[in-house]
């Protein structure tokens, strides 16, 4: 099974140097995060709950 990862719709264009990615991995239950600029360079896998709370966390920064 291959992943189908998907480009984050905050990322910009060309220049943008932020740009994220998000796959199912075939677990079916990890999520897999990675630098869309470098796709080959590996990346991080996070449980569904890490997932959760990391995006939990970004909401409370981007608030402040």
């Amino acid at each position: 099974m291959s992943v189908q990862w998907r480009k984050s719709t905050h990322s910009g264009g060309a220049d943008d140097q932020h740009c994220v990615e998000l796959g199912r991995l075939p677990s079916g239950v990890e999520i897999g995060l990675r630098d869309s600029k470098d796709p080959d360079g590996g990346h991080l896998t996070l449980s569904g709950a890490q997932f959760a709370r990391l995006i939990e966390q970004i909401k409370r920064v981007s608030a402040r």
